[in-house]
């Protein structure tokens, strides 16, 4: 905790919050921190990665390895200008999800993500600490930040300044719905769903649904429960 603070003040960042840690920030993570024990301090605590992300437009979990249901994925430099790119036109709430020291992340967190994000160590030995992976992030969203002036005539096509993105907590209320409603048309089965809500995850991720999109989706949802009862 405290060397993964240091990584992220020494690239200019501040904003650490933890998803219900085993040990909270004591005197020993404060040590490690050395002069970053301001981020420590200020840090905030969340019982559930679902209320750690709930104001965020983009969320970016790190993955060491690949997964049975493929998620689009960045590049640690495309992560970081991904990450300049939402934060310098939107204004927006942006997370970059790292996971537990042992296990990172499991499927389940990495399906509530917008994209997955690798370091591309040496296949023979790419063990990185927790530290090391955000520090090596942490230095790319720097250098995006730096070359800001130069990915801005690169997105100037773009019109992102003009786009509404929804929250994640408005993304997984959707999802809940559309959930609802598959299990009952019969569509999705209780006992056996398989990986259909992973899959349409995956399409609405890819997709990056805007805030309109969002509300005429609920919409046909609700029209759909309407027939239903």
């Amino acid at each position: 905790m405290g060397s993964a603070a240091r990584a992220m003040k020494t690239m200019g960042l501040t904003n650490l919050c933890l998803v219900n840690p085993v040990i909270k920030p004591d005197s020993q993570s404060i040590s490690l921190a050395a002069g970053a024990s301001d981020i420590i301090k200020n840090s905030q605590i969340f019982s559930s990665l679902e209320q750690a992300i709930a104001d965020c437009t983009l969320v970016i979990g790190t993955s060491a390895r690949s997964r049975s249901l493929q998620w689009p994925y960045l590049t640690p430099k495309k992560c970081g200008d991904k990450i300049i790119q939402e934060v310098s036109n939107l204004h927006t709430q942006v997370a970059l999800v790292f996971g537990r020291e042992r296990v990172g992340l499991t499927n389940e967190e990495l399906q509530k993500c917008h994209y997955h994000v690798g370091i591309p160590a040496n296949p023979s030995y790419s063990s990185l600490n927790l530290a090391m992976s955000v520090q090596v992030l942490c230095y790319e969203i720097r250098m995006s930040m730096l070359n800001l002036e130069d990915l801005q005539s690169e997105w100037e096509n773009e019109n992102m300044a003009e786009t509404e993105f929804p929250i994640d907590a408005d993304i997984e209320r959707f999802y809940q719905h559309l959930e609802q409603t598959l299990l009952q048309t019969g569509f999705i089965n209780a006992n056996h769903p398989g990986q259909i809500m992973g899959r349409l995850r995956r399409l609405f991720t890819r997709a990056r649904i805007e805030q309109q999109e969002l509300n005429i989706l609920r919409g046909i949802l609700t029209s759909i429960n309407k027939i239903l009862h």
